[in-house]
């Protein structure tokens, strides 16, 4: 399942690079996320709640705030009092691991209940939702140097998600990398 797929209700534009290109000589491109901010009641129960569902390296520590790195992107978490566990059913991040089917393992061995969605959802003990899709599965190809650094050489893509690539031409055999 695509990202775009897990996201039943929402139309996604599927555009061409020629199309952005066309229609916005003017304006900066976005050409990813640099970091996901998330409100949590407690760093360290924070840190060791997504500790308990993926493998990560810390990037950075204070009093109040960490950086969960994710190669060339990372997580924020912030310590405040305004976080509580009000939920919302619409707003959320997706994560992008390299074995979905491992996070749901951990979910149920820590007794964390999904959320009746498609793919994989959950809520952290703050009420951030959050998602997570498989690497393969989705339009969203990091490169052959940032995959290596992050000791990720065998990820490979499925043919649904290289079709989405190359519509786009943005796939690795076609963007010349």
């Amino acid at each position: 399942m695509t990202d775009a797929e897990s996201d039943a209700d929402d139309e996604a534009p599927n555009g061409s690079a020629d199309h952005l290109e066309s229609t916005a000589p003017d304006r900066a491109r976005l050409v990813g996320t640099n970091h996901v901010a998330l409100e949590v009641g407690d760093i360290d129960e924070a840190l060791a709640f997504y500790d308990s569902l993926f493998a990560f390296d810390l990037r950075g520590r204070g009093d109040t705030k960490a950086f969960i790195d994710m190669g060339d992107q990372f997580i924020a978490l912030a310590e405040t009092d305004a976080a509580d566990k009000a939920t919302d059913d619409a707003r959320h991040f997706g994560l992008v691991v390299d074995d979905a089917a491992a996070v749901e393992r951990r979910l149920k061995d820590l007794e964390i209940d999904q959320l009746d969605a498609p793919g994989l959802e959950f809520h952290d003990p703050w009420g951030n939702r959050v998602q997570v899709v498989d690497y393969e599965e989705i339009q969203f190809t990091k490169t052959d140097h940032v995959l290596e650094g992050m000791g990720l050489t065998d990820l490979e893509k499925t043919d649904e998600a290289l079709e989405e690539l190359r519509e786009k031409g943005l796939a690795p055999d076609s963007s010349g990398e």
